[in-house]
Formats: structure tokens, sequence, C-alpha cells
């Protein structure tokens, strides 16, 4: 029987993922906000251009689903420390095997993993380097030299994360990029202007799809072709079916919406 899990795991498609967790959230009311959109393209973007080798469609699966049980505004440091197990937890009821929900749970550290995987190094790296660059209520989103900092010296200062040089490097040569718009913009400084103007997940989801995705990679492979995308094809290939089949069509609706997850539940 097909699970939920295989579902999304089958779809290699980024866009596409997007996609599928936005119906899910929609049915199974989990936290899917812009933010998680907006880290799992750097997920993309840092693991298309440095050779890490991990599953690359396992890692982006995990950035969208991992903070599936946390909380829009949490004030409650118990809710802060328990959403990421809440998440694998959950995760696991829909048809997830052990090793991706322990992944997930290993955003963060608040529970101790005996052999923690090196996949959750990355989530914990973009999951914190993204959250900074956006707005919140207590502060205006930081600099990403400013990001960088603090991810290095404060946030992960004493931490054995295998990834955190590799991470830095690559934000410093996304730094070097730049996108002709009005003016001349980074991929980074971009994303955040996308997620700015989109009033919500289901356009923000299309803006990096039809946009954002198209002029980044074009940008990165015209700079550094040969170094960068090795595991990409034509930036303006959708690796679906039908290649014009639109994003949020009722095919998706039917399928996330219909009977695989309460299938897998019961």
């Amino acid at each position: 029987m097909e699970t939920f899990a295989d579902y999304i795991l089958n779809e290699k498609n980024s866009g596409s993922k997007m996609e599928i967790t936005y119906y899910l959230a929609k049915k199974e009311n989990i936290f899917f906000e812009k933010s998680v959109i907006f880290k799992t393209e750097i997920m993309r973007l840092f693991l298309n251009t440095v050779n890490l080798e991990v599953d690359n469609n396992l890692l982006i699966t995990a950035s969208l689903l991992a903070s599936c049980k946390k909380k829009e505004v949490a004030n409650d440091i118990e809710k802060i420390k328990s959403f990421a197990q809440e998440g694998a937890n959950y995760l696991y009821s829909i048809g997830f095997e052990q090793k991706f929900c322990d992944i997930c749970a290993g955003i963060n550290r608040y529970k101790k993993q005996k052999n923690r995987a090196k996949e959750s190094d990355i989530l914990e790296l973009v999951d914190q380097f993204g959250a900074m660059l956006l707005d919140r209520p207590e502060r205006i989103g930081m600099k990403v030299d400013e990001a960088l900092v603090l991810l290095e010296y404060r946030n992960l200062k004493g931490v054995n994360n295998q990834y955190l040089h590799t991470f830095v490097d690559f934000i410093h040569k996304l730094e070097e990029i730049r996108i002709k718009e009005k003016t001349e913009i980074t991929p980074l400084n971009l994303l955040i202007k996308m997620y700015k103007e989109s009033e919500d997940v289901k356009q923000f989801i299309t803006a990096i799809v039809y946009e954002y995705e198209i002029k980044v990679d074009e940008a990165i492979c015209k700079q550094q072709c040969g170094e960068f995308f090795k595991t990409r094809k034509n930036p303006r290939e959708l690796e679906i079916g039908n290649p014009n089949r639109p994003l949020f069509s009722e095919e998706t609706t039917r399928k996330v919406i219909g009977e695989l997850v309460e299938k897998t539940k019961n």
C-alpha cells in the first residue's frame, strides 16, 4: 500500500514537494508557513551547489516536514523543546521510516541522540541561518554577514556540526553572485524580497518555482559552470511527468487530501 511518505519521496521535484506539503498542511493542520519554504530553498541551493554525499531528495523532504509540529507563536519553552520530536512521531505515523524521523528530530539538539545523523547537521544549519535572516516580532531580520557570525560564534559555538564551515563557505560564494533586477541583487536578498512581497504560502511557492529558481540557477551556472549544480538538469526543466502541469492542480489535491494519510494512520 502506498503511503504519504512514499508519495512525497517518489516526487523528485522540489516545487512539487512544496505543493504536496501545502495540501498536507491544509488537511492535517500542521505547521507550514512561508519561513519553511524560505529555508527549503536555501537547502536546495546548498545541496545543488556542494557535493555533500547525502540523499538530496530526502533532505529537501525533511526540510519541508521537520517543523510540522512547530507552533507559529511559541512562548512555552517546553513546546519549543519538544516540537521536533513530536513532529518526528507524527511523520512516523504517516509512513516515514524511523531513520527519516530521527533526521527530522535532529533539526535541533534539545533531545540527545546517541548516533546523530549527518543529515541532521545540515537541517540544523539551514534552519538556524534561515531564521536569522527573517523578521521576527522582537527584531528585524539580520544581514547575511551578521547571521553567519552569530551562527558560527554564538548559536553553534562548541557544537560539533560537521558541515558548519562548508556551509559558511557556500554562503560566501552565493553572496558573490549578482542577479539583474531593477538593480543588481544577491540570491539571498532576492529570496528575502520575494518572501516579504508574497502574501501567503501559495503565492510564495509559485514565485519560487516560476521566477526565483530560474533566475538564480541561471545566474549561478553562468558564474560557476562546472562547479555548481552537479546534479541538476536544465534549470528550466520541471522533473515531473507533465512539465506543463501547473502547481496547485486538482490532481495533487485529490491525491493528498484523499485517502493516503488516513490509510497510513489506520
